[in-house]
Formats: structure tokens, C-alpha cells, sequence
């Protein structure tokens, strides 16, 4: 990332971020993910550093790259042959200097302590830049539900949370969704939870259902939140989702309501995907299809072709960057966006890139869409409308009251407002006006490092 100022405050802030990026290195080996999330936020501080030399005086950043606590246990359940599997369960919890730890469950086979550990890190600026009371933390298994029955489902979430049951409570750390964690499965993780605590404590669980606690608005809230914010980018320079081509990755939770949202908004979204390859729909996605297929039948987004037989699907999720936008929207995984996809995004005259999922862009296609003056809002300011409802959340559950969809949509949307004003505003007072990865990152540190 390029350093814009060469004062001895900066190269003295520059030597300290080199450094401690080393010593992470060493003691964090073989876990690319995570050496990749922290890089990126400790160079994008070397402004604040060199401003303000209280934080490496401190050592407030030695800590906050180290998690407070890193839990790892076995999950042992039944398949319906009747055959014992293991799995493996994990939960980081980061940082509670500002509250206590908030973020997902993902279960997916790629999970392991580096993406567990990049999450967690992510969660911690990115649950600041929400000014909610939540610290960072992120957990999960290499558990793959595709494929899995019902019961097999349940099993493992009981499983999983007869041990995570010791490490949560709702003033300790509270876990969400996130990949591969829906409705289906935080209910089987509530009721476990429930039986064996002997009472009903709503807080410990976000993402509940609506009649165990859970908050109206939270479904939607990730995928509204992404264009909310990317919405609020557009405006600031004149553009709009009004009449803009969309490309929005994945079709998950995520995905679908960012498809629902951008298309209120007037645009028209072309093409979503899954791990096996997208669709790409000329006249529009049509969103009751990919619904139907993803959050009832939990069917691939091929079929999508066998109802629309107009459109057409290409085998290889990462191919969707090929289609030409004016808004991309990555919202599936993490690094889908690499820098030979970011050369054919900007070559096919993309205007915007707003980060739905976690990490979806690499370093090098980020530098490529600053370097070419595309609107790029990142990840952890972009994406932390989930998060900032599972606050909401928490706050009904401790008040036993519930708001309308109405009331948390309105407070949705002034806290996507606010992360994206914040953002811009830390940008401009460090000097590096309009970069939101450079602002984002300032913004959510400074409120933690102050804590």
C-alpha cells in the first residue's frame, strides 16, 4: 500500500507496522488469511501512527493482533448410517475492549484457525465502526451441511454447542450466522443451548427466530445494509443505483437481499452464483427463483436455467467478474475478486465495488481499483449492517421488547449513513481523502485503541 508522506513520523510509523507484521508472521504460521487481513489494516493505520505516536508508544496494537483467547475442540456426532464423524469446532474471541465478542458461526470444509482468526480480527473494526457496544470474535467448523439431512444437521449444531455452551453467554460472547449458518441452524444451536443452561436467554444467539427472539429486519440486514452504503458512496459522486447494471456474487443470505435491495433502488441486478458457477439473466434476476431454489429447496442455482430457459449458466463462480456492470457486488467468499478479475472489471467500465462478504478482494485488486479511481467501499464498513441489526438484536432481547421492520430498517439505514461518513471523514483528517479502506480502518481502530 503505498505511504503518501515520508516524514520521520511516518517512516518511523512504517518501521513499526514492518516490524510487527514480521513478528506476526513468525508466530502465526501457515495462515495466509490472516496474515493478509492484518496487513492490510496495519499499513492503512502507518497515517494515524505517524499523526498520533501514542499508539505505538502504547503498544495498544501489539495487543489488538493478538486474540484475547482462541478456543479449539472436537465435535464428534452421528450420520444417519449411524456412523461416528468428527469434526473440528473453533471460536476466537478477539477483543472485548468495547464490549463483548459479537460474530458469526460459518460452517464450510475450507474453515480452519486462519480464516477463523482473519474473521475474528475483521469483526473486531468492523463491530467498532457500528457504534455498538460489541467486540470482535468469529467461530465455526469444518462441517459441511451441503448434503446433510435434517437430523444430521441437528446433531452436529448439538454436538458443537455442548462445548461452545462453555465459552458464551450473552455479557460474554454472543455468535451469529454466517456461511452455512442460517435460520435452520442457529434454532438447533439456540435449543441445545437453551436445554442445557436450564433457562431462556435470548441474548447469547443472534439471528433467532421471530418467535424465540429473534429481531425483524436481521434477515435482510447484511445484503440492505451492503447497498445502503454503497448507495451512500454513489451519492457522494453523482452517481446512482438507479438504471446501473449489477453483478452480485453468491446467493446466499447476503446476496439475495442485496439483490432485492439494488433492485428497489432502480437497478437492474444480471447475474448471482454458488460455488459451482452463475446465472447470468439479460432482462434482470428473477429474485422469487433464486429464493425458491436457495432458502426452501437448498437446490444448486443451475435449476435456475430449467424455469428461465433465456438465461444462461456458466460452470465457475470466480467467471461472473467477466460480466460487464456498472456495480459489483461481491458477496460470496473470501479473495473471489483477484487482480486478474479487478483488469476485467475496470477494463469492462465498472464504476463502483461494494464488498458484501469478508475479504472478497485481494490486496492487489484493491490497489488496482484505487489506482484506477473505482468507488471501492471495503468489507468491514460495507458489510457490518448484519452485525449492527444482531446489536439491535441483543438490545430488544435485554429490554424483552421487539421493534417494528420499520424502526430497525430506519436505524439500519442511519448507521450504514454514519459508518460511511465516519470513514470518509477519518480518511480526509489523515490525509488520504476518499479511501474508505484507509478511513475504515482508522475510524474502527481509534474508538478500540482509545477503550
Amino acid at each position: 500500500m503505498a505511504i503518501l508522506e515520508k516524514s520521520p513520523q511516518s517512516a518511523a510509523a512504517e518501521l513499526y507496522v514492518r516490524d510487527l507484521y514480521e513478528t506476526i508472521i513468525k508466530r502465526n504460521p501457515n495462515e495466509p488469511e490472516f496474515h493478509q487481513a492484518v496487513k492490510e489494516v496495519l499499513y492503512s493505520l502507518i497515517p494515524i501512527l505517524a499523526k498520533e505516536p501514542k499508539y505505538i508508544e502504547s503498544g495498544v496494537l501489539d495487543r489488538i493482533v493478538e486474540p484475547e483467547r482462541l478456543i479449539m475442540f472436537r465435535v464428534p456426532w452421528v450420520d444417519d448410517q449411524g456412523k461416528v464423524q468428527v469434526n473440528r469446532g473453533f471460536r476466537v474471541q478477539f477483543n472485548s475492549a468495547i464490549g463483548p465478542y459479537k460474530g458469526g458461526l460459518r460452517f464450510h470444509p475450507s474453515v480452519n484457525a486462519s480464516i477463523i482468526k482473519f474473521l475474528g480480527f475483521e469483526q473486531i473494526f468492523k463491530n467498532s465502526l457500528t457504534n455498538q457496544p460489541i467486540g470482535g470474535g468469529k467461530g465455526g467448523s469444518d462441517f459441511d451441511p451441503k448434503g446433510k439431512s435434517d437430523l444430521e444437521i441437528m446433531r452436529f449444531a448439538q454436538s458443537f454447542m455442548s462445548e461452545l455452551s462453555k465459552h458464551i453467554g450473552p455479557d460474554v460472547d454472543v455468535p451469529a450466522g454466517d456461511i452455512g449458518v442460517g435460520a435452520r441452524e442457529i434454532g438447533y444451536l439456540f435449543g441445545q443451548y437453551k436445554k442445557m443452561r436450564g433457562g431462556f436467554e435470548a441474548g447469547v444467539l443472534t439471528g433467532k427466530g421471530l418467535n424465540y427472539g429473534g429481531s425483524l429486519g436481521r434477515t435482510e440486514a447484511t445484503g440492505y445494509g451492503t447497498v445502503y452504503f454503497v448507495d451512500e458512496m454513489l451519492k457522494d459522486h453523482g452517481l446512482s443505483f438507479e438504471g446501473s447494471t449489477v453483478v452480485v456474487s453468491g446467493s446466499g443470505n447476503v446476496s439475495i437481499y442485496a439483490i432485492e435491495k439494488a433492485t428497489q433502488l432502480g437497478a437492474k441486478v444480471v447475474a448471482c452464483s454458488d460455488s459451482n458457477g452463475y446465472i447470468y439473466d439479460p432482462n434482470g434476476i428473477d429474485l422469487a427463483t433464486v429464493k425458491q431454489l436457495k432458502e426452501v429447496e437448498r437446490k444448486r442455482i443451475s435449476e435456475y436455467v430449467n424455469i428461465h430457459p433465456h438465461a444462461e449458466y456458466v460452470a465457475g463462480s470466480t467467471n461472473i467478474w467477466n460480466i460487464a456492470c456498472d456495480i459489483a457486488l461481491p458477496c460470496a467468499t473470501q479473495n473471489e475478486i483477484d487482480e486478474a478479475s479487478a483488469r476485467t472489471l475496470i477494463s469492462n467500465g465498472v464504476k463502483a465495488v461494494g464488498e458484501g462478504a469478508n475479504m472478497p478482494s485481494t490486496l492487489e485488486a484493491i490497489d488496482l481499483f484505487h489506482d484506477n479511481k473505482v468507488l471501492f467501499g471495503p468489507a468491514k464498513a460495507v458489510n457490518a449492517g448484519g452485525v449492527a441489526v444482531s446489536a439491535l438484536e441483543m438490545a430488544q432481547n435485554s429490554a424483552r421488547l421487539s421493534w417494528t421492520a420499520e424502526e430497525v430498517d430506519l436505524k439500519l439505514q442511519k448507521i450504514m449513513k454514519d459508518i460511511y461518513t465516519n470513514s470518509m471523514n477519518a480518511a480526509n483528517e489523515y490525509g488520504v481523502p476518499g479511501n474508505l479502506v484507509t478511513g475504515s480502518n482508522i475510524a474502527g481502530f481509534k474508538k478500540v485503541a482509545d477503550a
